[in-house]
């Protein structure tokens, strides 16, 4: 039950938080949403039988780390928490930024996923502040789609170049003047 679940969690100390998406009460995409809004910041992963590319984009765009469908090999799924787990702590590194970048106006928090760009602040991802993060830290270079989805999501299979598309549209929007002419 989302409601029972979002409860439970404000009241304990969690590594990391496993949703389904088809939950009584409220669904799992609104849970992970209140949670990002509120602040948790600690990895989400979604366990659901929903398959389709947009429902896995959605539940990524929300704030979901990693998305995983039923039914699912327990092998894969410990893999996958061990992958969040690497990635979480590839973000806390300060080796090659700062807590911040700042650029042209723009300005990016790594450790409060805060943003603002040139109509406002914004609130990032866990995933949105990782990929700025990689880009960031290969200026000047050019990254490969699939250099982006090994580095963070840590594979290439899934999710698809879409995703990558769909984030990096999300992004324009936030940091682009004009986002049919990017210069970002």
């Amino acid at each position: 039950d989302g409601l029972i679940a979002f409860d439970t969690f404000r009241k304990g100390n969690f590594d990391i938080v496993l949703l389904d998406i088809m939950l009584p009460g409220k669904d799992g995409l609104t849970v992970c949403k209140e949670l990002r809004r509120h602040g948790y910041t600690l990895p989400i992963m979604f366990l659901t039988a929903r398959d389709e590319t947009e429902q896995k984009v959605e539940g990524l765009l929300a704030g979901g780390d990693d998305y995983i469908t039923k039914p699912f090999d327990m092998q894969e799924l410990l893999a996958r928490m061990q992958g969040v787990f690497r990635r979480q702590a590839w973000l806390a590194t300060e080796d090659t930024l700062s807590g911040s970048y700042e650029w042209d106006g723009r300005k990016i928090d790594f450790k409060t996923f805060q943003a603002t760009g040139p109509s406002g602040s914004f609130e990032l991802t866990r995933k949105e502040c990782m990929v700025v993060k990689y880009l960031v830290e290969r200026e000047g270079q050019v990254v490969s789609r699939d250099q982006l989805l090994d580095a963070v999501w840590g594979y290439h299979i899934y999710p698809t170049n879409r995703t990558i598309d769909n984030f990096i549209l999300r992004l324009r929007k936030i940091f682009e003047d004009d986002q049919k002419s990017p210069k970002y």
